[in-house]
């Protein structure tokens, strides 16, 4: 185990390789296309262990992570995320170098892209089938169907993208499962009164994780399963044991008074994504022991209860408090990777080699 001094996002390289490899071979099994989405790890290093298991189509959720992974040979690169259009000319040059997926949600958007770009595009319909957030309405089919016609006239109106990204707030899979193939159900609805050329791409770690197989639907693009985190399992997509990344954090104070102790690991490190315990209290993270070949699993009464800037505060049993001092180390499984992971900008494996990523 690499020797920690600061507060460090240690990566154990074996369980997210089992992780990529897993789904890999899910989709594969199923006949549709793995297009993970890198916003989770945006590494180049982390790309590439998806090459061995025949990924050569991406997902990103900016324009500057599409231009980073572009330089890094990738050559089919979906833009997942509403185009910026105040960055076209970006996309202008990008559109000359890889083959561009962007996607829209009006009118307007694509009418940018008409006249601004004369490199061909694939450009996805956002489409809403319950999560809320983005996307035109699955019932407005006379919208989508003019906005796929303004497609048409300049570039390649590829298909209808969506996000369940309702399965996250379930911990019940036979729910999660139903919401997948209810949203699949209306996407192909749509597409069947559309005229059924488009293809059908979908993306959410729950639901990725939890169906055994997919049908009616052509591509996937789940990210986060790269590293899993505490979210996903409560959500129960993932094992504890499944999860690949852990902040390694310093211990700065202890109080055997209330059997809490502070580590130098805070919002700055994990985010304050948070969950609600069996009594509804928050906490930001579990607790694990680091040893030789990696960390254990969650102590039993062990959490993050409240973090500030640097600070997070954990309380735990009275029998592993004993067990820590000033200056240990004590691991936290983030309850959110990808925020914990953007936030600390790099990872170091558990042999010590440093990974980079896009912030750096």
């Amino acid at each position: 185990m690499y020797k920690v001094t600061r507060p460090t996002l240690l990566l154990d390289k074996k369980k997210a390789i089992q992780n990529i490899e897993r789904m890999a071979k899910k989709a594969k099994a199923s006949g549709v296309n793995y297009r993970p989405h890198f916003k989770t790890h945006f590494s180049k290093e982390i790309g590439e262990w998806y090459r061995e298991y025949g990924v050569i189509s991406i997902t990103v959720s900016s324009i500057d992570m599409a231009v980073y992974f572009a330089g890094q040979g990738w050559n089919d690169i979906t833009i997942a995320f509403p185009i910026n259009v105040l960055q076209i000319e970006v996309l202008k040059h990008l559109s000359k170098q890889v083959k561009l997926g962007l996607v829209v949600e009006s009118i307007e958007a694509i009418e940018v892209i008409n006249t601004s770009i004369s490199d061909s595009v694939d450009v996805y319909i956002k489409v809403d089938t319950g999560y809320r957030r983005t996307g035109v309405w699955h019932k407005k089919v006379d919208d989508i169907n003019e906005m796929i016609q303004s497609v048409a006239d300049h570039h390649v109106p590829k298909g209808l993208l969506a996000h369940f990204g309702h399965t996250y707030r379930e911990n019940q899979k036979d729910r999660i499962i139903s919401i997948f193939k209810t949203e699949v159900g209306l996407l192909n609805a749509l597409r069947d009164q559309l005229g059924g050329s488009l293809l059908i791409s979908v993306g959410d770690t729950p639901s990725a994780s939890i169906m055994k197989s997919f049908e009616h639907i052509d591509e996937i693009r789940p990210g986060n399963l790269v590293f899993y985190d505490v979210m996903q399992a409560q959500i129960g997509s993932c094992r504890y044991e499944d999860i690949a990344v852990c902040l390694a954090a310093p211990v700065v104070a202890v109080y055997p008074d209330r059997s809490e102790v502070v580590v130098h690991g805070g919002a700055v490190h994990l985010s304050k994504e948070s969950l609600l315990d069996s009594e509804g209290k928050a906490y930001y993270g579990v607790v694990v022991l680091l040893g030789e070949k990696g960390w254990s699993a969650p102590l039993d009464d062990c959490s993050v209860i409240s973090l500030s800037q640097e600070h997070g505060k954990i309380t735990m049993s009275s029998k592993e408090f004993e067990k820590v001092k000033i200056g240990s180390i004590l691991g936290i499984l983030p309850v959110h990777s990808c925020l914990t992971a953007n936030l600390m900008k790099e990872y170091t494996t558990l042999r010590g080699e440093r990974i980079s990523t896009l912030h750096q």
